[in-house]
């Protein structure tokens, strides 16, 4: 069956996405949980080698903002050593309350297929970007943030993420209430790509 999409408009998706940090949304409003679940439904929908659908999300909003705050705040405090920093504990702490929801982002490792760990991280990776998509066309803000504690190995099992697991970060959505700017600082692609024509 033959099926035809506006490609001029996906383009424009993704020519326009952006990350959209917790500071510019509107606080307090709140994203209704049918557009929540089609964003995570369009990210079920990544490419991944020999189906293993290796991401994992844990969704926090309402009175789980604050409980991930404290969570975050806690494990980084306790485990960052030396390299603890005050104005560091309060943005974990602050961070997610400025947000709708909060997502963690995980990569679970599939023990049967043995694959490439990084295959299944390129996977993770591919699932966040539909997500990124997603927020775009329904006109909401996002970012995708890998500070805090996500490289702490201490925080992984209180998103059910074992040793040989990634937790590979959080990504914040809401309404956005401050403007942005539109325009992209990217290179122009011909600098990027070798083309090989062998045909002629």
């Amino acid at each position: 069956m033959e099926v035809s999409y506006n490609a001029a408009q996906f383009n424009s998706i993704v020519k326009n996405r952006r990350s959209i940090y917790p500071y510019q949304y509107e606080k307090g409003k709140v994203i209704p949980d049918d557009i929540i679940w089609q964003i995570l439904e369009n990210a079920n929908h990544a490419p991944n080698h020999k189906q293993t659908e290796p991401w994992r999300f844990t969704v926090f909003t309402g009175d789980g903002l604050k409980y991930f705050g404290e969570l975050q705040a806690h494990i980084y405090k306790k485990y960052s050593g030396n390299s603890f920093n005050a104005g560091r504990y309060q943005k974990l702490l602050d961070y997610p309350l400025m947000a709708s929801h909060v997502i963690a982002i995980g990569m679970k490792r599939n023990e049967a297929n043995k694959l490439p760990e990084i295959e299944e991280i390129e996977a993770t990776a591919c699932a966040v970007q539909n997500m990124f998509l997603t927020v775009t066309a329904y006109g909401l803000g996002a970012y995708l943030s890998s500070a805090g504690i996500t490289y702490f190995e201490e925080a992984k099992p209180f998103f059910d993420l074992g040793a040989d697991d990634k937790l590979l970060g959080f990504f914040y959505i809401g309404y956005v209430a401050k403007p942005f700017d539109q325009s992209s600082k990217r290179g122009p692609i011909q600098k990027k790509v070798k083309w090989v024509d062998k045909n002629g």
